[in-house]
């Protein structure tokens, strides 16, 4: 038996380049890479140095806080190059690939069969632990916590996103194994949502509680789930995981291997042909998108909380999307005047996308306005369905004060929650960065 969820708030933004459902393999990178700054918070400690020979699920880096905390290769290869920045911050650990890799042995394992801590231990060693985040702060899971409940969203509303279903495809009993294997890390329950419409193999998934989600985005956003299914009170902690993460997590018990492919949606109105693809994490966009010009931008994720990433970039460590859309790089005449463009769609009646709600779109970066005061128009409150004062916990987080960033909800929200209200808010400011920066202050003052 599942429950029902019905989100009324949120706005669903309709754009062209939705991947056809064919699964194709992407030719093999020659480079990957591991970036930590897909890890926020992670200060990477080397095990590695330039030249190093490694196997799939070798040991690159672990975290400062939490030596037990493994960060591996995902291919095998030589350790060609350590970026650096700032500080001789850490950027990306680049790994000249092998034609065909060689994986490093953990031994299969059988869940039902394993402990909390043997199956904790497990996904330690073999570098799985990192596809299991932490609510509050949207961090890596601390595997000295033990969570109140997990949470795992497999449904996707985001622009371009891509079918949960899709990814899954094939992955059943790896994906049963990966529930059986991650319900003893918790006391509480294993909560799974999909959409309301959803008839596949998900809705007889053993060992979870089901959920069945219905409307706009941001509905398949987890943190919205959790607001509705168990809130997040102070000193409390939830995990939540990807559904192909899962699969991937029960793959590796399986087989004993750290295989990470994973099927990843190539998007965008500039895609030739979107579809879908299997690569490795961490592949180089080039094996996806060959031939980038500087006309368009290269999104690793969706267009609203994806990060930018250059041709020669790499996919981060948990896209299961690529979106390639235009550079907003054209000056529009005139584009303050109301009702001049239908071409751009608005939750606002300045234009006349409101008229055609399943008409598709192609759209640009830009902002169309410049950053302004920030003044109450209730735009945030129309797409964000929760329980949360958005302008007020915005303008706590830039104030940084914690007292009434505590009383306004910020164990409850992640960046992701806020994408909509950069979308939407006329103001033009950045919520997602604002959030991020009041949730390191809580990780830095509370803990």
């Amino acid at each position: 038996m599942s429950n029902d969820i019905r989100i009324r708030k949120g706005l669903n933004i309709n754009l062209k380049g939705e991947a056809e459902k064919k699964i194709s393999d992407a030719p093999r990178s020659r480079t990957f890479a591991l970036k930590p700054a897909d890890f926020h918070g992670v200060t990477p400690k080397m095990v590695v140095k330039e030249g190093a020979q490694v196997k799939a699920g070798d040991p690159l880096f672990y975290s400062k806080y939490s030596e037990k905390v493994n960060f591996v290769s995902p291919v095998s290869g030589t350790v060609s190059e350590i970026r650096r920045g700032a500080k001789r911050r850490i950027l990306e650990v680049v790994i000249a690939a092998d034609g065909q890799d060689t994986y490093k042995e953990f031994g299969s394992r059988d869940p039902k069969e394993l402990s909390s801590e043997e199956v904790k231990e497990f996904l330690l060693e073999s570098g799985c632990w990192p596809f299991i985040r932490q609510r509050p702060y949207d961090i890596v899971a601390n595997p000295e916590d033990t969570p109140k409940a997990i949470f795992i969203s497999a449904y996707a509303t985001a622009p371009l996103a891509a079918d949960t279903d899709v990814l899954l495809e094939g992955k059943e009993e790896d994906f049963q194994a990966g529930i059986d294997a991650i319900s003893k890390l918790t006391g509480g329950k294993v909560h799974l949502s999909v959409g309301k419409q959803s008839s596949s193999f998900l809705n007889t998934v053993e060992g979870v509680e089901l959920h069945r989600v219905s409307g706009p985005h941001p509905a398949g956003n987890v943190g919205v789930q959790i607001h509705r299914i168990d809130p997040i009170n102070s000193g409390e902690r939830v995990w939540v995981i990807n559904p192909e993460d899962v699969a991937i997590i029960g793959k590796v018990l399986r087989t004993g291997k750290f295989d990470v492919t994973r099927t990843v949606a190539l998007t965008g109105s500039e895609v030739a042909n979107p579809q879908y693809y299997r690569v490795k994490t961490g592949s180089a966009v080039s094996a996806l998108v060959p031939d980038a010009t500087a006309d368009v931008r290269i999104i690793s994720g969706d267009v609203l909380t994806g990060t930018r990433v250059s041709a020669g970039g790499f996919i981060g460590f948990y896209s299961s999307t690529v979106t390639v859309i235009p550079e907003g790089n054209e000056y529009r005449m005139f584009g303050w005047l109301p009702f001049k463009d239908n071409n751009i769609p608005s939750m606002h009646h300045t234009s006349f996308s409101w008229l055609f709600p399943k008409k598709k779109y192609v759209v640009n970066t830009n902002l169309n306005g410049e950053e302004r005061a920030l003044v109450v128009t209730g735009e945030m409150e129309k797409v964000l369905p929760m329980d949360v004062y958005p302008m007020q916990l915005l303008k706590a987080c830039m104030a940084n004060d914690i007292e009434k960033m505590e009383n306004l909800g910020i164990y409850e929200v992640a960046p992701e929650d806020f994408a909509l209200v950069d979308y939407a808010c006329t103001s033009k400011i950045e919520a997602q960065d604002i959030i991020r920066q009041g949730l390191d202050l809580m990780i830095k003052e509370v803990g």
